[in-house]
């Protein structure tokens, strides 16, 4: 059994801070299997596409994210969720004036080396 008192904060990357509190990952827990994150991205914000090797699970909790795959674009509003499979050019972005508060789960493991952003 493994009680994790506290989540550690991570860098993240975008064009405006974003608030990222690692749960279970890597980095907190050194747990490869599963990655768990509580987000708050501020209006406006925008990470660079990704080809991620791991499939994300997103649920919203407040305001929206826009996601887009392949030329299109979903929205994704409080109480909805969204899955990303792994292998797909995804970019998320939180344009709406309230950003987002999230929960994001990634199977395995966020790293790094395994997100493939472009520049």
């Amino acid at each position: 059994m493994t009680h994790i008192l506290k989540a550690t904060d991570i860098p993240s990357v975008g064009n405006k801070p974003k608030i990222i509190k690692e749960f279970i990952g890597k980095i907190n827990s050194n747990t490869d299997e599963v990655s768990i994150a509580h987000m708050k991205s501020p209006s406006g914000w925008i990470e660079p596409p990704q080809t991620p090797e791991f499939n994300e699970y997103t649920i919203v909790l407040k305001g929206a994210i826009h996601i887009r795959k392949e030329g299109n674009e979903t929205v994704v509003r409080t109480n909805e969720a969204f899955i990303a499979k792994k292998g797909i050019e995804i970019q998320y972005s939180t344009p709406e004036p309230d950003g987002a508060e999230y929960i994001a789960v990634c199977v395995p493991a966020f790293t790094i080396d395994k997100v493939h952003r472009k520049e």
